[in-house]
């Protein structure tokens, strides 16, 4: 038997055993309180389901080495889970399940983020798993066995995906390296006896699948092996339980293939978290340059410093990022700043070292918890590089006891191993190690404690340069390019402050010397931001060009830096977002989530979730659609990902019969058109059955054309078919038809937009028993789609020969 997308979507036909008893005419209250709150657990379930789902996703990030993304995962899945409310959440019911287990998840699940995010692989999947044994703990306390077992194969599908996933990355090493890891765990689970006694066949499909993943080394190979397995373990799962909750469980697959789009689309470059933490990093600096200022006795201007940060950071894509991924860091960071302003404006040297130290602290752990893991230490050498740009100036304006304390401090953060910088340092090269530490960070200490100005300028530019080093070995062109973007708008910032102390001459070398090394590359820099957008690549070399001339002509350097330093923000968000669109794997997700979207057309569940509830079902393939749209663009990703993740947790609980419950805000998607389908009306050409005198049939099925392209000859009449599905539409492309072809559409429209506008007052369908019939006069390719299944891929051709 082959399994084909159809064979994974049909059921056996179970449901839910009535129980009523003969003579009863209704059943009682306490039955039905009952019944619901049985539904309502089954949703809970499969919501759990989705979690154990993502905390695989963890897992199979390790294997691929993307500790940091693994860690921003268990911390968005933490995150998620206590931010979720109601009775009927998944935190209030595993909560009242087991205080013990809930309490242990919770712990696991933060061990698991905070190891991943420090570099501790086979901890953090340690962690990650044995939260997930405490969500099936609860499903185990809570649903039925049947259920249950039902519930493990979806994990087991999803886990299945995983092997896809990394596979479509680019990821072939480990992707295979993950299917014999799941081949191993399947043959000792629980799963193994259920699928086995299901159906021997499916059992037989999943390990051939799974096995074969293991053992291809061809990416697309592995991916197809790893889809069968997922095939068979879905289409197992209907054999084992009722068809709601599978339904349920079905679903809850669906909403954590869409989280796994949402990473796949991330994994082409470093991503908008790292372009944040970038902004973060660059606080880090300017923080700094208001200390040292106010050391210089410049207090109202240090004041000034630390209150621009507040204010642009109020403003800034980061303020989100950070409130987000580490509430109270931000809390933190926010109030070492106010802290920092007070103390340098009342000139408290103490005071506002500590508020540094405060606002430094909070920062340093917002960037671990967007980013951690390689990407924080490479942060972390950028933000050492802008420092020790402060001892080069220090030196410069003759306070060598002040260009001592950073070094001295830079140092010891060194020493530390702060965000890994020393061991990633020593790691990557033992000479390069040796270079930085004992040649020039220990010798800048050295000659600005002997009061040498030069000497320890020279060895702050050499330990800079060594640091620079290790960033382009270890980082990507995207990664260097934003993180360069922290330093230089640091040395932007650091030129507005030497000449508030006087020392405009050497800002204005500052300057020259920065704008030099952009234009010989810096590690990629240059080249990417003038790739990216080239109006923004002159505004920000123009911008920067603007600080200089502020400082030697002594007007408003500082200034200058405000404007050159959104240059450079505007600058890391650009080149990451570039990255990930180069590497195509937006494309490869967004063409995921139109597999789900195809899934769902054809499925069971399909037609239960439209009849349990329309509004959730039009809000699912509202919410699903947004996302394949978000994913083509590129952006708004996140925000279409976690209302795609709402609409399908309410889906989930339609499915089972306690839409009710949901515990998502779900006003936004009611419709009141459940009767709309008896609504839609088809127009001209728009026939019963097909007519015999068509040359040619294409059927529509439930996302497809069948054919998807078709020659025919001029004069030729096609009947477009409904043959499953939905109502569809005929519409053709308006600017790809031939020159002088007339525009052709199922509701005689003029145009494609016509079309689409007439859709939505529901015109131009072509439903069950019908077709649409069009005579094709004019030669050349005419392409079309069908408007309500355009975005899951329902597209064809036809191609007319003369």
């Amino acid at each position: 038997m082959t399994y084909s997308r159809r064979t994974l979507l049909k059921t056996t036909g179970l449901a839910v055993a009535s129980a009523g008893l003969a003579g009863c005419s209704a059943p009682s209250q306490q039955a039905i309180d009952a019944e619901n709150s049985a539904t309502a657990t089954t949703a809970v379930a499969a919501e759990w389901n989705a979690m154990r789902a993502r905390l695989y996703d963890t897992v199979a990030l390790a294997t691929a080495g993307r500790l940091g993304t693994a860690g921003r995962v268990a911390e968005d899945v933490y995150a998620r889970f206590e931010q979720s409310t109601g009775e009927w959440s998944a935190h209030e019911q595993l909560e009242a399940t087991n205080e013990r287990n809930y309490e242990s998840f919770e712990e696991n699940l933060e061990g698991a983020a905070t190891a991943f995010s420090e570099g501790r692989a086979d901890e953090g999947t340690t962690l990650a798993m044995e939260a997930s044994n405490n969500l099936l703990a609860a499903q185990r306390g809570r649903t039925d066995a049947a259920i249950v077992d039902a519930f493990g194969l979806f994990t087991f599908a999803a886990r299945a995906r995983d092997v896809d996933m990394l596979a479509a990355a680019g990821e072939t090493e480990a992707a295979a390296e993950l299917a014999h890891d799941v081949y191993e765990s399947f043959e000792d689970a629980p799963e193994h006896e259920v699928i086995e006694v299901a159906s021997g066949e499916l059992y037989e499909t999943f390990e051939a699948g799974i096995e074969g993943a293991a053992e291809a080394t061809e990416a697309e190979t592995i991916r197809q092996q790893a889809r069968y397995a997922a095939t068979a373990m879905v289409d197992a799962s209907f054999e084992v339980a009722p068809e709601t909750a599978t339904g349920a469980a079905h679903l809850a697959l669906m909403q954590s293939v869409g989280f796994d789009a949402e990473l796949l689309a991330g994994l082409g470059g470093p991503g908008d978290e790292f372009a944040h933490a970038a902004a973060l990093t660059l606080y880090r600096a300017r923080a700094a340059d208001a200390a040292w200022v106010a050391a210089q006795g410049q207090t109202d201007f240090a004041a000034t410093l630390a209150g621009d940060i507040y204010a642009h950071f109020e403003g800034a894509r980061a303020h989100e990022a950070l409130e987000h991924a580490d509430h109270d860091a931000y809390e933190g960071f926010e109030a070492g700043l106010e802290k920092l302003a007070e103390a340098a404006e009342s000139g408290d040297t103490a005071a506002t070292e500590d508020a540094l130290t405060t606002v430094d602290e909070n920062l340093l752990t917002g960037v671990s918890a967007l980013v951690g893991g390689d990407a924080a230490t490479l942060l972390e050498a950028s933000f050492f590089r802008a420092r020790l740009g402060d001892a080069r100036e220090l030196a410069a304006v003759g306070d060598t006891d002040r260009a001592k304390t950073v070094a001295e401090g830079l140092f010891e953060r060194f020493e530390a191993n702060e965000a890994n910088l020393h061991e990633a340092v020593e790691h990557e090269s033992e000479e390069l190690y040796h270079r930085f530490e004992e040649d020039h960070l220990t010798g800048l200490v050295e000659a600005a404690d002997a009061g040498d100005a030069d000497t320890a300028a020279t060895h702050a530019e050499g330990a800079m340069d060594a640091l620079f080093e290790f960033e382009t070995a270890v980082g990507t062109t995207a990664e260097v390019s934003a993180t360069e973007a922290a330093f230089f708008g640091a040395r932007g910032f650091d030129a507005g402050a030497l000449t508030q102390v006087g020392a405009g001459a050497r800002a204005g070398a500052v300057v020259e010397s920065t704008y030099g090394f952009f234009e010989e590359g810096a590690g990629g820099y240059h080249e990417a931001l003038e790739h990216t957008d080239h109006d923004l690549y002159e505004s920000f070399e123009g911008a920067l060009e603007g600080v200089g001339a502020a400082a030697e002509s002594g007007g408003d350097a500082a200034g200058a830096a405000k404007t050159y330093n959104q240059k450079t923000v505007d600058s890391m968000y650009a080149v990451v977002s570039t990255a990930a669109a180069d590497a195509g794997l937006s494309e490869v997700a967004s063409d995921r989530m139109r597999d789900v979207y195809a899934t769902f057309e054809e499925a069971a569940v399909h037609g239960m979730v439209e009849e349990a509830d329309h509004d959730a079902y039009e809000g699912f393939e509202e919410a699903l659609s947004s996302f394949i749209g978000a994913l083509d663009e590129g952006t708004g990703v996140d925000s279409a990902a976690n209302a795609y993740a709402a609409a399908t947790t309410r889906a989930q609980f339609a499915v089972v019969g306690a839409v009710d419950k949901t515990p998502v805000d779900h006003s936004a998607h009611d419709h009141g058109q459940d009767d709309a389908e008896s609504s839609y009306t088809g127009g001209p050409n728009v026939v019963e059955g097909v007519p015999d005198d068509a040359d040619h049939v294409v059927k529509m099925t439930a996302v497809s054309f069948e054919p998807a392209e078709l020659t025919v000859s001029v004069g030729d009449t096609v009947a477009f078919e409904h043959a499953a599905g939905e109502p569809h539409t005929v519409t053709a492309y308006t600017d790809e038809l031939p020159d002088g072809a007339a525009y052709w559409a199922s509701g005689g429209f003029e145009s494609k937009e016509a079309a689409e506008e007439g859709w939505s007052d529901l015109k131009g369908a072509v439903q069950s028993g019908q077709s649409y019939v069009h005579t094709f006069e004019t030669a050349g390719t005419h392409e079309y789609c069908c408007i309500p299944h355009e975005v899951g891929g329902m597209v064809g051709t036809i191609v007319v020969e003369a």
